[in-house]
């Protein structure tokens, strides 16, 4: 067992289990009796409330929508001019490959061409059987390295390892990293001139920052249906990004994308590094340096980013999107198990009050979606027009408020991560229209999908076909 293995089972709450306290019980089993009470009230003779689970779910969007809204109200605001910081700590970049010889060269690229240069990258090849290692060794002018070694070049490293995954083939990574700072870059994540340098800044700027995450925008190939996917997750990229930055406004920001993130090193290895039996280990290990930090009184925090851009590659087919979301969604209701005795408990402050309890409502969330979806289809096939009515007006003033808050979005977005965003309010109002019958139903889908995932066990979440990350 290595060091960092050893020091993951001294701290994560997969091995050291605490009882689950009443509050995260009465949370987490008040969201579940609540949907099994408005399930049934569906089969109720028909009222203004018998579409109640759909009516539930719209308030809850609702409100969510409102709580980002209030907290990015500043972005409205032009930005304040960036102060230059009074140290400039040393950065390394880790890009964790997987046969991705067609996207590998573009991300590289991209970070050799940076403002503010890493100090090194370091390619963590994890066991890859395509053109990788050609690319490296021709293009590069890289040794080929030993198994489990690392070899080195001008500003470039690679490190070849066995195939045991991301997180496994970073954990090997962080030992060679001798900077202050790292940053996990995907190799189909194309990054912004300036993103490193933004990066660097704000880990300068605040000492007790531990976790950074960039904003990302979406990059499918150019068929129709990436196109159509594309359009679709640009939106949904656009309202995530804001409701990172609402939380991060409350201090209780815990989902940071791996496709770019920002770490400070000896934080992370204190906490046992990234845990490769977690789907999301990105988002696993933000709770756990948060917790850390709250139960060693240290005044940890994490932030998103604006001024750290990139373009990622994203799924630009039905079935390569649904598997993403039932990987994302399995591995958050993994995460949300190992930490539910965070839920509620009021040592973690607004992370355990607040953002832990609205994760807990969450984990129903497409179940709710799904539900509502499919009684509003039960209720048409059956004619019952005393439902549809009063159901139609909750879906149209739920609609009205989307359009609204699509067109506002993208103002506070451009003022905050700029305009490259392939994004306009025309398209944005027609996505709100169209996305509640289509695209958020997918969402839902996969996500139920991550469930079925969930319950039993299985750990098969299958691969992603790359699409260059676009100009």
């Amino acid at each position: 067992m290595t060091k960092l293995e050893t020091t993951l089972h001294k701290i994560s709450p997969r091995w050291r289990r605490k009882p689950t306290p009443a509050a995260s019980l009465l949370i987490h089993g008040a969201v579940f009796a609540l949907w099994v009470l408005l399930f049934i009230n569906a089969f109720r003779p028909a009222g203004a409330f018998t579409w109640s689970i759909g009516i539930v779910y719209i308030f809850y969007d609702t409100f969510l929508l409102a709580f980002t809204f209030w907290q990015t109200l500043p972005l409205a605001r032009a930005p304040a001019p960036a102060t230059p910081p009074a140290s400039r700590p040393s950065l390394a970049v880790i890009i964790a490959a997987y046969n991705e010889a067609p996207v590998l060269g573009t991300t590289i690229a991209a970070l050799l061409a940076q403002t503010d240069p890493p100090e090194e990258i370091i390619i963590a090849d994890d066991g890859s059987i395509d053109g990788t290692g050609n690319l490296l060794s021709g293009r590069y002018g890289l040794a080929t390295p030993v198994l489990g070694e690392i070899t080195a070049g001008p500003g470039l490293r690679w490190l070849r390892a066995t195939h045991g995954g991301k997180a496994s083939t970073l954990n090997r990574a962080l030992p060679h990293v001798s900077t202050e700072l790292f940053l996990t870059v995907d190799a189909d994540t194309k990054l912004a001139p300036d993103a490193v340098a933004a990066m660097r800044s704000a880990f300068a700027a605040t000492p007790g920052l531990v976790a950074a995450t960039g904003v990302l925008t979406p990059s499918c190939d150019g068929t129709i249906s990436g196109r159509i996917f594309e359009w679709f997750q640009t939106y949904e990229y656009i309202r995530n990004f804001l409701g990172r930055y609402a939380w991060s406004q409350m201090d209780s920001l815990l989902l940071i994308s791996g496709a770019f993130a920002g770490f400070r090193r000896d934080a992370v290895m204190v906490v046992g590094g990234f845990d490769p039996d977690c789907m999301v280990e990105d988002y696993e290990l933000i709770h756990r340096l948060r917790r850390y930090g709250y139960d060693q009184g240290l005044g940890w925090h994490s932030t998103v980013l604006g001024a750290a851009r990139g373009r990622t590659s994203a799924p630009a087919t039905l079935p390569a999107f649904l598997r993403q979301r039932r990987r994302w969604f399995g591995g958050f209701l993994q995460t949300q198990l190992w930490y539910r005795d965070m839920v509620g408990a009021a040592k973690y402050h607004r992370l355990g009050r607040f953002m832990l309890p609205v994760k807990a409502v969450d984990t129903m969330q497409p179940i709710y979606g799904l539900c509502a979806f499919a009684l509003l289809i039960w209720y048409v096939f059956t004619g019952r027009i005393g439902v549809l009515i009063p159901a139609g007006g909750f879906i149209l003033a739920k609609i009205a408020i989307d359009l609204a808050f699509h067109a506002w979005s993208i103002k506070l977005y451009r003022n905050w991560a700029g305009s490259e965003a392939r994004a306009n309010i025309p398209l944005a109002i027609l996505a709100a229209i169209i996305e509640p019958f289509s695209f958020q139903i997918l969402r839902h889908a996969g996500a139920a999908w991550g469930w079925l995932f969930f319950l039993t066990g299985r750990r098969s979440w299958g691969t992603q076909r790359r699409a260059v990350p676009a100009e």
